[in-house]
């Protein structure tokens, strides 16, 4: 049968490729926290999430112990969520402000949500060999998804793993390289356009390094970008 999107996301969440990653997210699972105590996790890699036909592709770097792990949904249950999808929501690619859990309605319009990593990671850091195991299902996703045109890579693990996935499929050979910054874009050939964006974690948003009006307009300028003509 030929892979789809469907297909793709159902062989992510039976993957075992990772025996650190599979002992931490049962682990995490297992012991859970104080306030999640009667949540019963999800505790397996994660789908991707959105519209299959989008044209607006966001790639984050993994999900949260007790986020993602703890859902099933990507972004969702933690503080980066509540930031990503408020912005999503104003910017009218998603019909409500907030995602709670798997079944709470929300559905994302001309966008789709994947990540360089499916298991959340111990510290929130995977090691070279884990992206790696992981990168053939982002590699197939990409060349699922036909109607890409804006790419928004999250903190810097994110956009640098869009520029080589996408660089990869399309056989880009960009010099200088581009480098991440909050707010950088680059045109990737004359269909597909880069940003980066600061990642909305807790560390970014609590300091100030990352405001509310700076992530929303990353969203606006994605709008701008989408509402542009492009040489199909």
């Amino acid at each position: 049968m030929k892979e789809n999107i469907r297909t793709l996301q159902q062989k992510i969440i039976t993957c075992t490729r990772c025996p650190r990653l599979v002992t931490w997210r049962e682990q995490v699972a297992q012991e859970k926290v104080k306030r999640f105590v009667d949540d019963e996790y999800w505790a397996k890699p994660l789908p991707s999430f959105g519209d299959p036909q989008a044209r607006f592709l966001i790639i984050g770097l993994a999900p949260a112990a007790h986020g993602g792990n703890r859902t099933g949904r990507m972004f969702t249950g933690d503080r980066s969520g509540d930031w990503l999808f408020r912005a999503l929501h104003k910017a009218g690619f998603a019909n409500q402000p907030a995602s709670v859990h798997r079944n709470d309605g929300l559905k994302l319009n001309d966008c789709y949500i994947t990540a360089t990593l499916r298991c959340a990671p111990p510290q929130n850091k995977p090691t070279f060999e884990e992206i790696a195991n992981c990168r053939p299902y982002l590699l197939s996703e990409i060349e699922l998804l036909k109607n890409v045109r804006v790419i928004l890579g999250l903190g810097k693990i994110g956009f640098d793993n869009a520029l080589s996935a996408f660089s990869e499929i399309y056989g880009l050979k960009m010099i200088p390289r581009p480098k991440f910054a909050h707010g950088a874009e680059y045109r990737l050939n004359s269909n597909l356009t880069l940003l980066g964006t600061f990642h909305p974690s807790q560390q970014n948003t609590f300091t100030g390094k990352l405001t509310e009006e700076m992530f929303d307009k990353i969203f606006r300028r994605v709008r701008q970008l989408l509402s542009q003509k492009f040489d199909y």
